[in-house]
């Protein structure tokens, strides 16, 4: 019966704490949106949904399955082994990673030379890495316009909160009204930063991968350009020979 006693006392002496915790929350929540005001709520929450949405994307398509896929270098690499240009054009022609790409731009100048061919093989790389930084571009964007945004918040709320002092003639404003004016004023600046570290460092890390990306692509595809032979172009007719004369020689 004690037992029974004690047992129940102490989940009572629980209770409040409970209802504490519950309220901590709730509070957090009116502190950080809801006093935000129509800049947190229309333009800064979504940005920061639009940011997390852009990083999953990117995560997608930059990686390495997508942009220089393992099975692929070696079948490359393989090819290039035994000589096999044409295996190569076949198997990147249609291919829509950078490694594909830069490697049939490359292998498909071969017969002009091999300066020729790894000077393809960069302007594709650098024309696929050119679309993937514009790509990316946005979480910079996001990431240098969500502070001004917050600080554009910050100001409208100093300005209405300097109003209403003024408007009190020397006397006491009303403390909740000023209190929800400079609310809005730190929140705002609050979540813009929010937005701005996370969007500016994934454009960083992403920035870093495309560059990585690139290298791995422009090194592997030299080296198939150095592995194959070079293909020589065919012979020009003599001049004043006939065409049947040419093809036949000596």
């Amino acid at each position: 019966m004690n037992a029974t006693l004690l047992i129940g006392q102490y989940w009572m002496a629980q209770v409040p704490e409970v209802a504490a915790t519950d309220g901590s929350s709730v509070s957090v929540l009116r502190q950080f949106v809801v006093y935000g005001g129509w800049i947190t709520w229309c333009v800064l929450i979504p940005l920061s949904v639009a940011t997390i949405a852009l990083a999953i994307h990117y995560l997608t398509i930059l990686r390495r399955a997508a942009q220089s896929p393992a099975s692929l270098a070696r079948a490359l690499v393989t090819a290039a082994r035994r000589g096999q240009v044409r295996r190569i054009l076949e198997i990147t022609r249609q291919d829509d990673t950078m490694l594909g790409q830069a490697a049939y731009a490359g292998l498909s100048q071969l017969r002009a030379g091999r300066d020729t061919a790894r000077a393809a093989i960069d302007e594709a790389v650098g024309e696929r890495a050119t679309k993937l930084f514009r790509k990316i571009e946005y979480l910079n964007v996001i990431g240098n316009v969500s502070p001004m945004i917050g600080l554009l918040g910050t100001v409208l709320g100093m300005i209405k909160a300097f109003g209403r002092i003024f408007a009190a003639a020397g006397g006491m404003p009303e403390p909740g009204k000023l209190a929800g004016d400079i609310a809005v004023a730190l929140v705002t600046t609050f979540w813009g930063i929010l937005i701005a570290i996370p969007a500016l460092t994934a454009f960083a890390l992403f920035r870093n991968r495309i560059d990585a990306f690139a290298a791995e692509c422009v090194k592997l595809c030299d080296s198939l350009v150095s592995l194959v032979p070079e293909e020589e172009p065919p012979a020009e007719p003599a001049a004043g020979a006939s065409p049947a004369q040419a093809s036949v020689g000596p």
